[in-house]
């Protein structure tokens, strides 16, 4: 290949800065004819000046050694200091600094070639062409790096998604940052509802859609064929609004489809393209899509394994509460919003000869061994209640079980509520657990009286009784409902007394207005349970038969 044509092959913008005029114009001739843009500039300041105005930035700067203002070293010296100049590559001309002393300075201070005067047009041309062709494949290499690290992190962003919605939004984000593209569609089956996930322009919103699954399937089937695998393809504009009805990305669009495994549906990720896209984006587009897919297996995986753990949790809670005369129960359980793991929360109610036992409970950690460890105090707890011990004496018992029963420390908080045989009396034992909350028409407030964690060991439980002159509601709750991190547990409490306080009549409402307002995003499972309490009037209040007189 010739000077000339390999210049023509690697043309870019060239800036030149000699104060001599006929050299200027030679250098300029020479270039243009070649293809080149040229940029002049008479001095350093012109150069600088120039820049500074300039929309692009020149791909080459040829620079004379000698200038009026400063020396071409200098002014090298400041086209790479400053952050939009310092990748320019440099070449020097001269025809007086011709020594290897001056030839080595150049080159130290940042110059890519250096040339002497007279100069060949065919060695000039060929130099640049050469610089030019190792300056744009550095590039090349650099933003395919700074593309890849984006892929690295959109993957990320993909796998760190919870939920169906932040995991469509996070393959939309990172297939426009790995692409540069001002907009992407994602095509996909979310739970079993195919989606579609868009941005149209890069200042409109993010939109998610139900799509028909026969759209989903049509543009697989033309990308992928009928077989699974990942492929590319790039759709003119008139063709893909034959494959998509509704909003559409703009001009021809470059789609990859991957499909995992024939019984599982595709996942088609899709950009504007409005020409025919270098093979780094296709690669690059090829592989976020696979990223999603794989993503989103599992994701799925993640979610039909949380399913199972929530209908294990279930099992383990009790179908029905006791019912007993004058004494209404409500309970609630709430998952974790971002825990695949079983939790160990529970709640009891057990009709025993003493009165009706209420129990709530959290087993500390999350895990499947938590869940087993849940069921395994849940039901020696029913067995002990139900041989008619009293509640501190059960913490005891259970206390025992797990404190030599256990090769590693295990520890529970549980706090039981005894309510006596005639609803005037309870009888309350705490191991570590939120304090039960009491109110009535005299106010409210936390029974706060407790002991250690179960399974500890060290001592016997003790119990707290509290009188029921009137009607009372009791309210019980795992820590999940009331602890935050970074704030305290002591205004929360204060926060979560007031809303009881103020809470709805009705009990089922009630345990419905406490969990929209301290329920929602915690990280940790919820157990509510909330009785009211009505006591039986005296005996002297009742009627001769046994009954209470009519007012």
């Amino acid at each position: 290949m010739t000077g000339r044509a390999a210049a023509e092959a690697e043309s870019g913008l060239v800036l030149i800065v000699d104060d001599n005029a006929a050299n200027r114009y030679l250098l300029s001739q020479w270039l243009r004819r070649a293809g080149h843009e040229v940029v002049e500039a008479v001095d350093g300041a012109d150069a600088l000046d120039k820049l500074s105005r300039l929309n692009a930035v020149p791909e080459v700067a040829l620079l004379d050694i000698v200038l009026p203002d400063m020396t071409g070293f200098e002014l090298c010296r400041r086209l790479k200091a400053a952050p939009r100049t310092d990748e320019i590559p440099v070449i020097h001309i001269s025809a007086t600094a011709v020594s290897v002393a001056d030839r080595t300075q150049g080159l130290d201070g940042g110059a890519d070639a250096y040339l002497t005067e007279p100069v060949d047009r065919d060695e000039l041309l060929a130099t640049i062409t050469a610089v030019l062709r190792y300056t744009r494949a550095r590039r090349r290499v650099q933003r395919l790096a700074d593309r890849l690290l984006l892929l690295n992190r959109a993957t990320l962003d993909l796998y760190r998604a919870t939920d169906f919605e932040r995991f469509a939004r996070a393959a939309v984000d990172g297939t426009r940052a790995v692409l540069g593209a001002q907009s992407a569609s994602v095509y996909l089956s979310l739970a079993g509802r195919p989606v579609r996930t868009y941005q149209l322009h890069e200042n409109a919103p993010v939109v998610s859609e139900p799509l028909s699954t026969e759209v989903l399937e049509r543009i697989a089937r033309t990308v992928l064929g009928a077989g699974s695998g990942a492929r590319i393809a790039f759709i003119p504009q008139r063709e893909w609004r034959t494959l998509v009805s509704g909003p559409v990305l703009r001009g021809d669009v470059l789609v990859a489809a991957v499909r995992a495994r024939a019984e599982r549906p595709p996942v088609c990720v899709a950009i504007a393209a409005d020409q025919a896209p270098p093979n780094d984006d296709k690669t690059l587009l090829i592989q976020i899509a696979q990223a999603c897919a794989l993503a989103l297996e599992s994701l799925r995986n993640y979610a039909e394994e949380h399913a199972l753990a929530l209908e294990l949790q279930r099992s383990f809670l009790p179908s029905r509460l006791a019912a007993s005369e004058g004494i209404r129960l409500a309970v609630r359980y709430v998952p974790a919003s971002t825990q695949a793991e079983i939790g160990g929360d529970f709640y009891e109610a057990i009709e025993t000869r003493r009165g009706l036992l209420l129990a709530i409970g959290d087993v500390v950690g999350h895990s499947l061994q938590a869940a087993i460890l849940m069921g395994e105090v849940r039901h020696a707890l029913r067995a002990y209640a139900i041989e008619g011990h009293a509640p501190e004496v059960i913490l005891d018992l259970l206390d025992n079980v797990l404190a030599h029963g256990r090769s590693e420390l295990t520890t529970v908080t549980l706090c039981l509520v005894l309510v006596e045989s005639g609803r005037r009396r309870l009888r309350i034992a705490n191991a570590g657990h939120i304090p039960p909350l009491l109110a009535s028409r005299a106010g409210t407030r936390f029974v706060a009286e407790h002991g250690r964690l179960l399974g500890l060991g060290g001592g016997r439980f003790e119990a707290t009784v509290v009188d029921l002159p009137e009607p009372t509601r009791l309210v019980l709750c795992t820590d999940g409902l009331v602890e935050v991190r970074h704030v305290s547990i002591t205004k929360n409490l204060a926060a979560y007394e007031e809303a009881v306080r103020g809470g709805p009549e009705d009990l089922e409402a009630l345990c419905d207005a406490v969990l929209a307002e301290f329920g929602r995003g915690k990280d940790d499972d919820i157990a509510l349970l909330a009785a009211d309490l009505i006591p039986e009037p005296p005996r002297d209040e009742r009627s001769p038969s046994g009954r209470s007189s009519p007012d």
